[in-house]
This record gives structure tokens, C-alpha cells and sequence, in this order.
């Protein structure tokens, strides 16, 4: 049987619109429809959110979770309007990477339910460079490009630094497994930059940290992700990492469809991160030195961010489903519209989430 979500404003490809009905069967969007009368909920409907950098949640670390802790972050992402996300690995020995990928795979291979979907892992590091931020320095280490080619398939993102020897060679090879890649944690110059993404390199994690500031005399990294067309590019969305109008500026200048929000969220309830302990001051996670070392939000916050910071709503609400989800290459999702998963949220008048919907069914709210 259908059923029939109506709502004052939806995210549609070509805007907010509304009042509308949104047709869900079987998981799938059947029909989208003017809305009349005086049973139309008063909400936001749009994509579900697709988060590409979450690390964990409160007291609950992707690289060391038990089975129930799954549930805890399915739970906690729901509530924030996260349908799809990456679970993300910060840097660590080689040799313990194995058994996380594995962890990750089995949460990921659960039957269809009522938790988030997993597109896949994503590793930031341990091939990063010369902005390390909160990532243990001593890890760090050259790209190996046979232990690249050996990943598992759950592996879907990888955050790589573009000055690194054999990089456009990572890149290429890692493109070639259909791995996206991401530029970050780098002192690259623009033309290093240029070479990773001329071979592949699609993405830029979290614009403006993990890197040198924007400099008008020296074009690096940021002033390429800027200005290049070819890159999406993420900007953490907790309005302390970037404030909420340079937020807005990243959104303005790479205009619809080339900028992504992320979380960066982390445990940071947990004694430590990256074996460093952290604690939690005015609402981020830092290091005991005060390195900024992820947020405390979910992806909601982030939209909330961007549009206190004078983003759109439209803009901002496709920044959070629409561009992950094509940065990802989940053509079945982030888009209302017939023939897509009823992933879905709904959001009051005060864009707090209401509910959300997995592939039709009614998780949150």
C-alpha cells in the first residue's frame, strides 16, 4: 500500500516546492504531487542526509565498536536525519586496519532495517602530510600502493595527501578500483593538487582545516578547491571548524552540485582519539594542546549552520544528500524524485529533524 507524505516545502530537483505529496511504495518513491487542503504538515521534506566523514558519536568510536554499538550509532545518525554515511578511520598502524575494515563490512552487510546505510569506509589517513591536525604524526606514513591495491571492497573513500610521492599513481590505481578519492590533511601547492585530480582525485576533505589557510599570493590547496569545477568540496558543518558565513562562502563559490557538509564527528565522550586524549571545549573535541580534532554534531547541525551563515535552505539541504550522495556515485538515492529510495527527513519550521525514513520505513520520530 502507498502511503503519502505531504509537506509545506520538499527539496525537489529544481528547488524547494510546496505544498506537496511525496508517494512511497515498496521503498520507492512512486510520485511526487501538488499538495491541498488543510492536512499538509507544516515541515521540510528532503533527501535523507548522506554523511561521507563520521568517525563516531559520543562515546561510541568506529574503529573500536562492539555489535550493540552499531545500534547506538544507528540510532544517534537517524535522529539527525543521516539515511547513508561512511564510517571513518583515522590514522593507525597498517596491521590494524584489517579487523576494523572487517567490522565495518559485517555492520554494513546487515539486512535491510531500520539503521542507516553504510556506502562503505572511509579512511582518512594514514597517507597524509603536511597538516597532520589531530592525527598522531608518528603514524604517518609514505603511500604504499600494494597495500592500497589489497583494500577490501568495503573501503569506498580514501583521504590522501597530494604532495606524497607516487600520489597521482595512488590515485590512479585507487580510481581504477572504483575507490573515490579525496584531497586532505596536505601543504600541497596548487599544482600538485591539479595532477591528483587530472588522474581522479574528486573530493576535498573538510575545506579550510588540515591545510594552510587561503593566501592571496600563494594559490594552494584551498584556492584549488575553490576554483576547480572538477572537485567537490567538504566543508565541516559545526559552525567552529569554519565559521557559519565562510560556510556560506564555500557553498556560494562552488556554486549547486560541488560542495558537500560533513560532520567530521568523533567519539568524543571516549578517553582518547587516535590514542590522544581529548576533551570537549565549547562544543569541539580538542586535543589536550587544543588541536581541533573533530566535532560533536550530526549532520542536521550542519544544515542548520549553513544557513545561519546566509545559505539557502534549498542550497544548504542538497549540500547535505543530493552532492554526497552523487560524490559517492549512489544514483539511487539523494534526490526526491519517482524511481529513488524513500530515504527521506522531514524538518520543522525550526529545521530540527522530525522524522526520517529508510527505504520507506519510518525510523525516527
Amino acid at each position: 500500500m502507498a502511503e503519502r507524505l505531504t509537506a509545506a516545502r520538499v527539496l525537489l530537483p529544481t528547488g524547494l516546492s510546496g505544498p506537496a505529496v511525496v508517494e512511497v511504495e515498496g521503498g520507492w518513491i512512486t510520485a511526487v504531487a501538488p499538495a491541498e487542503g488543510a492536512g499538509v504538515l507544516d515541515r521540510t521534506l528532503a533527501p535523507g542526509f548522506v554523511d561521507l566523514q563520521v568517525n563516531g558519536l559520543e562515546d561510541v568510536d568506529v574503529a573500536d565498536v562492539e555489535r550493540e554499538g552499531w545500534q547506538v550509532l544507528d540510532q544517534r545518525l537517524l535522529a539527525g536525519g543521516v539515511t547513508t554515511w561512511c564510517p571513518t578511520l583515522v590514522t593507525a598502524p597498517l596491521d590494524a586496519y584489517p579487523a576494523r575494515l572487517a567490522a565495518i563490512e559485517a555492520a554494513a552487510s546487515r539486512p535491510e532495517g531500520a539503521w542507516p546505510r553504510i556506502a562503505g569506509a572511509h579512511l582518512e589517513g594514514p597517507f597524509l602530510g603536511g597538516r597532520p591536525g589531530a592525527h598522531p604524526v608518528h603514524l604517518l606514513r609514505p603511500l604504499d600502493l600494494d597495500w592500497l591495491a589489497a583494500l577490501p571492497p568495503i573501503v569506498r573513500l580514501v583521504t590522501l595527501a597530494p604532495e606524497l610521492d607516487e600520489a597521482p599513481e595512488a590515485v590512479r590505481l585507487l580510481r581504477e578500483r572504483g575507490v573515490v578519492v579525496s584531497l586532505g590533511h596536505t601543504a600541497a601547492t596548487a599544482d600538485q593538487v591539479a595532477r591528483c585530480v587530472d588522474v581522479g582525485a574528486t573530493l576535498v576533505t573538510h575545506l579550510f582545516n588540515g591545510m594552510p589557510p587561503l593566501h592571496h599570493r600563494d594559490p594552494g590547496v584551498a584556492t584549488a578547491a575553490l576554483l576547480d569545477d572538477r572537485l567537490i568540496t567538504c566543508v565541516i558543518g559545526d559552525g567552529i571548524h569554519v565559521a557559519p558565513a565562510a560556510v556560506a562562502l564555500v557553498l556560494r563559490c562552488k556554486g549547486p552540485g560541488r560542495a558537500a557538509l560533513v560532520s567530521d564527528a568523533i567519539a568524543w565522550r571516549s578517553l582518547a582519539h587516535a590514542g590522544t586524549a581529548i576533551v570537549l571545549v565549547d562544543g569541539a573535541a580538542r586535543l589536550e594542546d587544543g588541536t581541533l580534532a573533530g566535532s560533536a554534531i550530526t549532520l542536521d547541525a550542519a544544515v542548520r549552520t549553513a544557513v545561519a551563515g546566509g545559505v539557502g535552505l534549498a542550497d544548504a539541504l542538497a549540500a547535505a544528500s543530493t552532492t554526497p550522495a552523487a560524490a559517492l556515485g549512489l544514483t539511487d538515492r539523494g534526490v526526491i524524485e519517482p524511481g529513488r529510495r524513500a530515504d527521506l527527513v522531514a524538518l520543522g519550521p525550526d529545521l530540527a529533524v522530525e522524522s526520517t525514513w529508510v527505504a520507506g520505513r519510518k525510523v525516527h520520530g
